[in-house]
């Protein structure tokens, strides 16, 4: 994510030029429908998507672990727990208290020490994130580590209770064994609740050890114990994604090299991964969080393992040793670099390699997944610029390619649609025949829909382009109150008519960011928004499904009086054919305020008389989706082709999906 871009900002009204209406009576336009002289092959990973932990997407959103700070972890270990009976400057002999111990030689370092002198008294709550949200009926997974180290300490009770204090479930787990044990229960709530706590007391007094104390629901994606949250990777699947980009964003580089990402970390069993303070829990001086943490219980075996189920290609982006250039800029010297490669080298091997003989394959394997995940693509940086980034990336790509030569690299342009530094890396970059370079782009809704003849002209034998980031500001940059609103979302569809009306050049692309928690986000606009019960799909989600759901596999030509819609009269087309299908589609967007009818006259191409149509539109530019209706939503509609004619009126301000049998 990028917090760099030139800050702007924009006032549109409905009467501003570009959306005024230009015609009194509905203009028609006649529109010739063809194959391609040189035929253009779609990507299966045109449209993908890109997660980064931002906005709460990781912990406290995707993965469903409902218990902050678990493993008491955080720099501040406290955080997320209250010992509401327990004084500072008190013996506490009517109640009891918790102290953290800590083994430097463990990745998981820290542990609870809890002394009860009085069970009757001595409570421990978790706040969750931002609460705990339960549903009715629903099971949860509760479970923890505990050594039992002296007194009568005979079970450990566990129960949820509302914001006003009530018990909503209960459970008590009884204490048996010496040493280290790992404990396991099932709590049943009765009813749903959005910002629940989680309590526990216990049966007798004594002092006993805790860790990795655990609340999950058993209705997570796939049923998996400990996986990822239902609703959230359902929204993911719905999109049929062509690739899922992995795990960000600036945070693969880190404020500093020492807080970058490192896969290595993220792999093996889950309570040995080495906690991360969150990039983002000061990024932003609007929004910040200083209880944002990275557990990795959501770790690169769980990505591999979502872009699997997703039928989506795995993209993992890697630390080219340069901390995030908008922060410490901190550079590790080039003849320290080869630790940053061979994590590369290495990652590949665990995707890849073959789990009896290779020792990163056999990990994958032991985690339970023999099979290899088929890596293709990897990233080398994030959005680096300058010569520090191409020094660095010509020693990955060497060092990738000559022991993996299948796999293709994807580089950067820095964090800008334009401007010296993205001169200099595309320049440097087509020299040293980069496979796919990386473009990002946050901007305003008029220069999206300037914008979309962006590709018309890029050089067809040079590499290809991955729109990695890209998302319509309706304030600016950085702006705390951009909305996910109807004008944004057009002014996207607009855009991605040329991205794919340039598949030749355009391999892949993804808007950004992915995911938002209403009650803890650092950056807006964003695609999917949730709360701790239910989430929703904004316009712009619903753009990028239309798109998605409807790639189709071969380019076709759509032109006006011999020329691509591209904008002109508030226009834009792209047309595919969907050899799978055996379809054609056609999606076409009106940025006027004016309707506009179309003929479309199909050269060389025969199709049937049925006409399936989808409408995106909204009752206004300004209007949003929220928790409770999404106004903003496609509709669908099949009917007969009068005459054998193909028209249709494109409502204004809309995207519009036409939808004709081949034959």
């Amino acid at each position: 994510m990028s917090t760099k871009n030139t800050i702007f900002s924009i006032t549109m009204s409905l009467g501003c030029t570009l959306f005024s209406a230009q015609h009194t009576t509905v203009r028609t336009y006649n529109l010739d429908l063809k194959e391609n002289p040189a035929p253009v092959t779609i990507q299966p990973t045109m449209y993908g998507i890109f997660f980064e932990d931002i906005n709460f997407a990781a912990d406290g959103g995707l993965y469903a672990e409902l218990i902050k700070n678990r493993s008491f972890e955080f720099d501040e270990p406290f955080t997320g727990w209250k010992q509401p009976n327990t004084k500072t400057l008190s013996p506490n002999l009517d109640s009891g208290f918790l102290t953290i111990y800590t083994d430097h030689s463990k990745s998981n370092k820290n542990y609870a020490r809890i002394t009860v002198l009085n069970n009757k008294n001595y409570l421990l709550e978790n706040e969750g994130f931002r609460g705990i949200g339960i549903h009715e009926g629903a099971k949860y997974d509760f479970s923890f580590d505990l050594e039992n180290v002296s007194g009568n300490i005979a079970a450990v009770n566990a129960r949820l209770v509302d914001e006003s204090g009530k018990e909503i479930a209960s459970v008590s787990t009884i204490i048996k064994q010496k040493g280290w044990q790992k404990y396991n229960t099932v709590l049943q709530t009765p009813r749903t609740v959005e910002k629940a706590k989680l309590q526990i007391t216990f049966t007798g007094n004594g002092i006993v050890n805790m860790d990795m104390i655990s609340l999950f629901p058993q209705d997570t994606w796939k049923n998996r114990k400990g996986g990822l949250r239902r609703d959230l990777v359902q929204k993911l699947d719905d999109l049929q994604p062509g690739f899922l980009r992995f795990p960000g964003g600036c945070i693969v580089e880190g404020r500093t090299l020492a807080e970058r990402y490192q896969w290595k970390k993220t792999v093996g069993n889950v309570a040995d991964r080495e906690y991360l303070i969150n990039k983002w829990s000061t990024g932003f001086p609007h929004r910040l969080t200083p209880d944002y943490g990275q557990s990795f219980g959501l770790g690169f075996f769980e990505y591999f393992q979502l872009s699997e189920e997703l039928g989506a290609e795995p993209v993992p982006i890697l630390s080219c040793g340069m901390a995030c250039q908008f922060n410490t800029a901190e550079l590790v010297k080039m003849e320290d670099l080869d630790p940053y490669v061979q994590d590369a080298l290495d990652l590949i091997e665990f995707a890849n390699g073959d789990s009896g003989t290779t020792k990163w394959g056999k990990l994958r394997a032991d985690m339970g997944h023999a099979k290899p995940f088929n890596l293709k693509l990897i990233g080398v940086g994030n959005e680096q610029w300058g010569p520090d980034y191409i020094e660095r990336y010509k020693v990955f790509e060497k060092a990738i390619h000559a022991k993996y030569p299948g796999i293709k690299i994807i580089s950067g342009s820095g964090p800008s649609p334009d401007g010296e530094f993205f001169e200099y890396g595309w320049k440097e970059l087509k020299q040293l025949n980069a496979q796919i370079v990386d473009e990002h782009y946050y901007n305003s809704p008029d220069w999206f829909m300037r914008n979309a003849g962006r590709y018309d002209h890029y050089d067809r034998s040079g590499p290809k382009v991955f729109a990695g980031e890209y998302a319509a500001q309706s304030v600016g940059v950085v702006k705390p109150d951009n909305k996910n609103n109807w004008l944004t979302a057009l002014s996207e569809a607009a855009f991605m008519t040329g991205l794919e009306r340039n598949a030749e050049v355009v391999h892949m692309t993804s808007y950004a960011p992915l995911f938002a928690h209403t009650d803890g986000w650092q950056w807006t606009p964003d695609l999917i928004w949730f709360n701790n019960l239910k989430s929703y799909a904004t316009p712009n989600y619903y753009v990028q499904k239309l798109f998605s759901n409807n790639k189709g596999t071969d380019l076709l030509k759509v032109e006006n009086e011999g020329k691509a819609l591209s904008g002109q009269e508030n226009l834009y087309a792209t047309a595919v054919k969907d050899t799978k299908k055996n379809e054609i589609i056609i999606k076409i967007v009106n940025t006027d305020a004016q309707a506009k009818k179309i003929n479309i006259n199909p050269i060389n191409l025969k199709v049937g008389k049925k006409l399936n149509r989808i409408d995106l539109s909204a009752p206004a530019l300004s209007s949003e989706n929220n928790f409770n209706t999404e106004s903003v939503m496609p509709k669908e509609e099949t009917s007969l082709l009068k005459n054998g004619k193909i028209s249709a009126e494109i409502p204004a301000n809309s995207l519009v999906v036409l939808k004709l049998e081949l034959i």
